[in-house]
């Protein structure tokens, strides 16, 4: 039985610090993807089951509260049905979707609004939100970029990098992008033909994401098979962005991973992004690059916008492309030393 990688971020001030770090960085190495969960203070410390062939869960802790997460599924979940379900359902009868014969390969069963957080919020500017649920959001987020910038550093702890490296990198001249796409994947009468979210991997860097606790769906293609990211109470899943896979020089690579359509239940699902800066230059930390390979890096260098908008027209294609597309430009892009603090 292979065990799915699960993070009590607790252990990292005590004895436990160096196997905790091993499980982080196995998790970076060969899934792309690992779980954080926080639990009550009042419980104990005990394995979970899941009734998966190839997954062991431990609870552990990632620092947000159960209130706060209580809080964002429940107003998210009433602003789908009082704002987004009506319009979704429209969307659908207006294609057809409903009555489809055969695979639709350029559309998700979703319905979705984004959110920016950084460098400036446009929380004040999205419609139908209550009050509640922008202060609730706001404070959200801000926990999450709390975690996202120690999850960096303890990457860079795992890599032999300066503490603040990865920080640094995807400051840019005006600090990084942090943003959230809040998504509900409604069911599906023709989940065969119609996929939550066709398989991808995130353009970013580090992503934390808050999903349904009930309704499954999400699955990541690990060793050639697709395995299912099961729902569970208050947890924070983490996967890494082709950024990261750049830096590290492909130690740590993003992961392919796609949403299920269910004929069950609404899936909920926020994705936060912690990404680098518009104008911010990705490139192969020199330290992690052998000096034999310092001639031929296996990743090229490139401005994080300009991969942006080649990632926006091949988001559902392969990355090794994308990659070999931004070597062409990156002779032009003056890349400078990055100070650490």
């Amino acid at each position: 039985m292979e065990t799915f990688p699960v993070v009590d971020l607790s252990k990292l001030n005590g004895e436990e610090r160096k196997p905790t770090m091993k499980v982080i960085n196995d998790a970076c190495e060969n899934w792309g993807f690992f779980e954080l969960v926080r639990f009550s203070h009042t419980n104990n410390l005990f394995d979970v089951f899941v009734d998966v062939h190839y997954l062991q869960m431990k609870l552990v802790n990632h620092g947000i509260s159960h209130d706060l997460l209580d809080a964002v599924e429940r107003l998210t979940k009433e602003h789908y049905r009082k704002c987004m379900e009506q319009r979704f359902k429209e969307m659908v009868a207006s294609k057809g979707l409903e009555a489809v014969q055969s695979e639709i390969d350029d559309l998700d069963w979703e319905s979705t609004f984004f959110l920016r957080h950084l460098p400036e919020s446009n929380l004040a500017e999205i419609p139908d939100l209550g009050e509640d649920y922008r202060k609730t959001m706001k404070e959200f987020a801000l926990e999450l970029e709390e975690l996202a910038e120690q999850l960096l550093d303890l990457l860079c702890e795992n890599l032999g990098l300066e503490k603040g490296y990865l920080r640094k990198v995807f400051c840019g001249s005006k600090g990084p992008t942090f943003g959230t796409k809040v998504s509900n994947y409604p069911p599906c009468p023709k989940p065969d033909l119609i996929k939550g979210l066709r398989a991808h991997t995130d353009a970013g860097g580090i992503i934390l994401l808050f999903q349904d606790d009930k309704v499954s769906g999400l699955q990541l293609l690990k060793d050639g098979q697709w395995i299912d990211v099961p729902p569970m109470k208050h947890s924070i899943v983490i996967n890494l962005g082709d950024q990261l896979e750049v830096i590290t020089n492909g130690k740590y690579k993003s992961v392919l991973h796609r949403v299920l359509a269910q004929t069950d239940g609404t899936r909920m699902s926020i994705a936060s992004f912690y990404n680098p800066g518009r104008d911010a230059v990705i490139y192969p930390a020199p330290e992690l690059v052998e000096k034999e390979e310092k001639e031929s890096q296996i990743y090229p260098k490139f401005v994080f916008e300009d991969y942006m908008k080649l990632y926006a027209g091949l988001k559902f294609q392969a990355k090794e492309p994308r990659f070999e597309a931004m070597k062409a430009v990156e002779s032009t892009i003056n890349m400078g030393p990055i100070a650490t603090a």
